[in-house]
């Protein structure tokens, strides 16, 4: 979750907001409004079950508006509250409409460029009418979204529709009849805006209009929301469904130039206006926005290709099946579950492919025949369970997503740990697109991925440090491989970069080069495997077993937590619990004085041994006491579900021999935290990770990223089936003895194709061959996945070999 400090006046102004948003949208709706609790329409189309609004208040950021899977254009109104998705239900006013957003991501509000505004201008006197942001303000009344489709009418009786295409939105407004102080009827007028949501427009722009056509191209320089860098971004926009407008430049504040060409210079502000003759009955104005990063040209040739005759309801009808497409993969029988859930598992679904976008073909930074995503914003958020999610569901698109990110690395020298508008974005911890990658190795990821080129990348990262790290690679590689743990206050760091997060820097470097291991020993680079199997324990250095935790002056009984570390091996102390909801929890983010662990207390990151949960579970204390502490972490109020480094806390019941309480802990998140309300998710979605993070729950098979390792708990749905996208195989889940009220949520015994599985695990193969896995279900904790032989595979007990590499 992209995060960086704000004043402690702003958090408390943003706390007081929240609270007031919340009582505000816990009471009955008006009809200008949506309903705190979607419960969609008929259960024949899976587009019913979808609520476009799950997450859009209180930090969540989802974009609600319209899109294709992994689309570049993403139309939607923009509000002047919690605009990072652009449009969101905290009521406030709406500044226009524009055709690029980024979903669910925090950091500054990034994209929304070159909106457009539907007025009346008082009296048709242009010198009235609303030019930039600050000007361009109208309530909201109602409003709906659906994939594929935005609607809103405005308080002014304009209503704007959206759809979109790959690279073009297209927009249809009804302006109501008006009239002016003398009677006269008066015009409608759009404008546009050559700044975007976050006023980052720094460099050159450029606005033209075609007097032949009324066609408007333009471009601007923009900076991205969390990262470094510029990108430029181009448009072209045409009218249609009335006479062609009277379109003039402004700029300034309003001023009307005499000239079709015009360019900007640095922050001066302009665009564009069109006047339309006053409407007659059923009249719409259509607006085709056609977006490139190459070009005003090929952002024309994508509009004129991909929208030919601006036919809305065409348009509209193709973005759903899209849709309808993605979805098709996955069956399920609800067995009577409560409609919320269901709204809760297909929101999550669609949440998840809004992002990374596919930019193919439009990348001007190289030439390249391969694929070319973008908003990977952040890894860190999404290599936990969304990469994986996306390998289930749509493995055909993850490939093209692995590729892409190799092609960044072959072009740019390192693999991304976020990247958005073409830009670097910051890095917040390890290098996890290693684990990405790693991920889809072990999966047998199939789709002409180079994994000689993918090896490379991630040795990269391993081996090799840049001049300045804050924005790709690893910080304080000298240390990690002298020291093996990075210290803090690291002076021996040849590198330029945020020195802090020590601590969760080491466990995750200890992971990603766990699953460069991985790698390595399925490519027959066994020297490497033996060296990065090696560090891959390095979470250890940093184990202090003396270390204690009281929280508000009470011990809490337990001992032993990662602790930062000098270079001379002496500790220094960070309280287990600071970065928790309980203390300090705003207090570790990418600033200076953020402390050793990012987003998360110490009480978190000592739980952050994937690759080796086997030895954490001895090390504080064995299976018992290990259940105790992580029982202590979910019920104490240390835990928060908001940050994606807490979604595998909810598995590890698995290591400990108790997969019952891992389905136990999955369903006091869902729907409590995760639920069919504008609030609906905890944090923010950071492009569809907690999206992922639910959905995966619901399906009863949630990743152990980086492995090939599925923790296996009974489904939220009587039965569940998923379709392979590459070898067209069916994988089933059945739960038997399945109740909807959830009294039966402990597996008594499994079977896998008929045979008795003792598992409390299952691996890829069963998702790629096929094959139907039955549950057992009882309303107590049984003997099923409790033994050692049945409890996923760890580092230290050598059973890597049943990872199928």
């Amino acid at each position: 979750m992209p995060r960086v400090k704000t004043s402690h006046v702003a958090r408390a102004t943003c706390a007081v907001a929240v609270i007031c948003l919340y009582f505000l949208y816990e009471t009955p709706w008006s009809s200008a409004s949506k309903p705190v609790v979607w419960r969609g329409g008929g259960a024949a189309d899976v587009l019913n079950h979808v609520n476009m609004f799950i997450g859009t208040i209180n930090g969540g950021h989802a974009f609600p508006g319209a899109s294709l899977p992994y689309g570049m254009a993403k139309a939607s109104a923009d509000c002047i509250g919690e605009a990072h998705g652009g449009f969101a239900s905290d009521g406030s006013d709406i500044s226009g409409f524009s055709h690029m957003h980024d979903s669910g991501t925090g950091g500054t509000i990034s994209l929304g460029n070159f909106p457009i505004f539907p007025q009346y201008c008082e009296d048709d006197d242009v010198s009235k009418c609303k030019f930039a942001k600050n000007q361009r303000v109208v309530g909201r009344g109602a409003y709906d979204a659906s994939p594929g489709y935005f609607d809103i009418t405005l308080a002014d009786g304009i209503r704007g529709e959206a759809t979109v295409t790959a690279h073009t939105a297209l927009y249809r407004f009804t302006f109501p009849k008006n009239v002016s102080s003398t009677g006269a009827p008066l015009h409608p007028v759009i404008t546009l805006d050559l700044n975007d949501l976050a006023n980052t427009r720094s460099g050159d722009a450029k606005a033209s209009i075609d007097p032949q056509t009324g066609q408007i191209q333009g471009s601007g320089t923009f900076s991205p929301s969390f990262g470094i860098g510029r990108y430029e971004l181009f448009f072209c926009t045409d009218f249609s469904g009335v006479e062609r407008p009277e379109s003039s430049i402004w700029e300034g504040i309003g001023s009307l130039a005499n000239e079709t060409t015009k360019e900007f210079v640095g922050y001066s502000q302009g665009g564009t206006l069109s006047m339309f003759n006053p409407p007659r009955s059923n009249d719409h104005i259509l607006v085709r926005v056609g977006l490139s990063f190459i070009s005003s040209s090929q952002a024309c040739r994508n509009a004129e290709s991909e929208i030919p005759s601006f036919d809305f309801s065409k348009v509209r009808k193709a973005a759903e099946n899209e849709w309808r497409k993605k979805f098709d993969v996955i069956k399920v029988n609800p067995g009577g579950i409560d409609k919320d859930l269901e709204a809760i598992f297909w929101s999550g679904f669609y949440r998840t492919m809004l992002s990374p976008q596919d930019y193919t073909g439009e990348n001007p930074l190289w030439n390249s025949t391969e694929p070319y995503f973008d908003s990977f914003y952040c890894i860190w958020d999404s290599f936990r369970s969304q990469h994986p999610f996306l390998t289930l569901v749509d493995p055909v698109e993850q490939s093209r997503m692995v590729r892409a990110l190799i092609d960044i690395w072959k072009f740019e020298g390192k693999l991304p740990d976020c990247r958005m508008s073409l830009c670097q974005g910051l890095t917040q911890g390890g290098s996890n697109a290693d684990v990405v990658l790693a991920d889809a190795y072990v999966k047998k990821l199939g789709g002409d991925i180079d994994w000689n080129l993918a090896y490379r990348a991630v040795v990269s990262d391993a081996e090799d440090e840049l001049e300045r790290w804050d924005y790709a690679g690893r910080g304080g590689l000298h240390s990690w491989k002298r020291l093996n743990f990075i210290p803090i206050h690291d002076k021996d760091d040849q590198g330029t970069g945020l020195r802090t997060r020590s601590i969760s820097r080491t466990v995750e470097f200890a992971y990603n080069d766990f699953c460069i291991a991985t790698m390595a020993e399925g490519l027959n680079h066994k020297e490497d495997g033996s060296k990065y199997l090696n560090r891959a324990g390095n979470w250890r250095n940093l184990f202090n077993s003396e270390q204690n935790s009281s929280i508000n002056g009470v011990d809490t009984g337990f001992t032993g937590f990662l602790q930062p570390r000098n270079a001379d091996l002496s500790w220094e102390e960070q309280d287990p619990a600071r970065c928790s909801p309980l203390l300090k929890p705003d207090s570790c983010y990418l600033d200076g004085g953020g402390g050793e662990t990012y987003e998360g207390a110490c009480w978190l990151y000592t739980f952050f041994v994937p690759q080796d949960m086997a030895a954490l579970v001895i090390l504080l204390g064995g299976p018992e006491e290990f259940t105790k502490r992580l029982n202590f972490l979910h019920e104490s109020g240390l835990l928060y579900m908001g940050d994606e480094q807490a979604f595998l806390t909810v598995y590890l019941y698995h290591y400990s021999g108790r997969p019952g309480l891992s389905a136990k802990r999955a369903h006091t998140y869902i729907p409590k935290e995760f639920n069919n309300t504008i609030n609906g998710i905890p944090g923010n979605d950071d492009s569809g990770a907690m999206g992922s993070f639910v959905t995966l729950t619901m399906m009863g098979v949630f990743p152990n990223p980086g492995q090939d390792v599925y923790f296996i708990t009974p489904p939220f749905f009587k039965e569940i089936s998923i379709v392979n996208g590459q070898t067209g195989k069916t994988a089933t889940i059945k739960n038997i003895n399945f109740d909807s009220e959830y009294k039966n949520i402990y597996i008594q015994s499994a079977t896998r194709d008929g045979k008795a599985w003792t598992r409390n695990w299952i691996d890829h193969s069963f998702f790629a061959e096929g094959g139907v896995l039955e549950l057992v279900l009882g309303p107590e904790e049984s003997k099923w996945g409790t033994r050692n032989e049945d409890l996923p595979p760890s580092m230290s007990t050598k059973a890597k070999e049943l990872l199928q590499i």
